[in-house]
């Protein structure tokens, strides 16, 4: 069912098992990082991406960025996405076989582009970090999509994609381990918690746990082994899940929540005892996860209960769910129904909100950040965004939807929460575009 032998699968995910406590040294990260990237470039360039394994790096480097930042492993912060956006160009360059130049996303990044012309900071600041900390992201999602659309990929060559994407996420958990101190000495509120998250933003932690947990379950579902036993594979699916729920940041497990549903709804539509594997596989997860939860919930004194039910630590409601999020949201909503035709400029908002909230806050909500800095573009962007895959996932069976619809929400949830800060979202709307073919003769597409 794999192009990686068994063996190879157990020995990549024991060395990265180990790879996590070596990260404890910041040098050591520095070195590997630098190092992925240097042989990344040369194998594709060496393999002329005939296998296309610009994706296999790219999907490496994703599920590396947060395990590289929380362990001090980057010269410059925004490696990952440059790295990604690197693989994917080189490939798309050196590959003999030429994939038709979606006309939609280059579009997309003219529109993109358009914004720059509107930029108005204050004068103090770098015109240049603003430009790239707010299309660096949404420019990466460009090329991705022009690199995966209409793109065959093999049912195999997804699982092993997604494999060694996971295996970064699988260092996380060692550094965590590690990182933490002893959990009845961790002061737990009804916030996210640095202290679970090694030290790091909690809601990109949270978000490639998020990634991890939906991995191992598509594994599980479709009886791919990460390690030789299952019992292994289950064990790490809910050491994951444990992990996430212990950064107290919700935005990150919740999209891998719904995207488990997705996944599961075409998956189990896609298989003939329907009825008898529905009740299977949620009766096993439910209890599972109804055990994990009271026993997560114990250990933090009952704040994760609260934290999750918008309570304070004394068990009192919220006003605001979101954190502040709303509020940043409405912000960049004035911002677009005051200039409605072109924005207020990339990187706009952060200044606009300071100015009118005295807030000094990044948007966290890449929606309402496109609509207040690009104005009318931003919707057109969005729109196009949104229609094109779904139009896709729904000119492929169930089997293939399973997986292009979770790649889709992954990307919708988590710009929603934590706007475009890290490569993920989008590296992954890529693949939401592409078509998933069960075998080499049968493709899942309907033209």
């Amino acid at each position: 069912m794999s192009n990686i032998s068994k063996n190879t699968r157990l020995v990549l995910a024991i060395f990265h098992l180990f790879l996590g406590v070596l990260f404890l040294v910041g040098i050591t990260s520095k070195v590997y990082s630098s190092l992925i990237v240097a042989f990344g470039i040369l194998f594709i360039i060496k393999s002329k991406n005939e296998n296309n394994q610009a994706v296999f790096w790219s999907a490496y480097i994703v599920g590396s960025e947060v395990l590289f930042r929380m362990s001090g492993g980057m010269f410059f912060h925004e490696l990952p996405k440059y790295s990604v956006l690197l693989f994917l160009i080189i490939g798309l360059i050196i590959e003999k076989r030429r994939q038709p130049i979606s006309l939609s996303y280059i579009i997309y990044i003219l529109l993109l582009l358009l914004g720059i012309a509107f930029v108005e900071i204050p004068f103090n600041e770098s015109i240049r970090k603003a430009i790239a900390f707010n299309l660096s992201g949404p420019i990466l999602l460009g090329v991705s999509a022009i690199y995966f659309n209409n793109r065959k990929l093999s049912l195999n060559y997804i699982l092993d994609m997604l494999f060694f994407m996971v295996l970064p996420i699988i260092s996380m958990l060692s550094l965590l381990y590690f990182k933490t101190p002893e959990l009845n000495k961790v002061a737990f509120g009804s916030t996210a918690n640095f202290t679970t998250s090694g030290g790091y933003g909690p809601n990109q932690v949270a978000t490639l746990l998020g990634l991890g947990i939906f991995i191992l379950i598509v594994h599980i579902l479709l009886k791919k082994n990460i390690f030789w036993f299952l019992l292994i594979d289950i064990a790490l699916f809910l050491y994951l899940i444990f992990r996430g729920l212990l950064t107290f940041s919700r935005g990150g497990m919740l999209t891998a929540l719904v995207a488990i549903m997705a996944f599961s709804f075409f998956y189990f539509i896609s298989t003939k005892d329907k009825i008898k594997n529905i009740l299977k596989y949620t009766s096993l997860i439910g209890v599972f996860g109804i055990g994990l939860w009271v026993y997560t919930s114990n250990i933090t004194g009952g704040m994760l209960t609260n934290r999750y039910t918008n309570r304070n630590s004394i068990g009192v409601e919220k006003k605001d769910i979101s954190t502040g999020r709303i509020e940043l949201f409405k912000s960049e909503l004035d911002a677009f129904f005051e200039h409605p035709f072109f924005g207020i400029g990339v990187g706009g908002t952060k200044h606009y909100r300071f100015e009118i909230l005295e807030i000094e806050a990044a948007s966290h909500n890449e929606m309402s950040r496109l609509l207040g800095e690009h104005g009318m573009i931003g919707l057109l962007v969005l729109l196009l965004l949104i229609i094109v895959p779904i139009k896709k996932i729904l000119q492929q069976q169930f089997l293939a939807r399973a997986f292009l619809s979770s790649f889709f929400l992954f990307w919708f949830l988590t710009i929603n929460h934590s706007a475009m800060r890290i490569a993920l979202p989008g590296f992954i709307y890529g693949l939401s575009v592409a078509i998933i073919t069960l075998n080499e003769k049968n493709t899942l597409y309907r033209k």
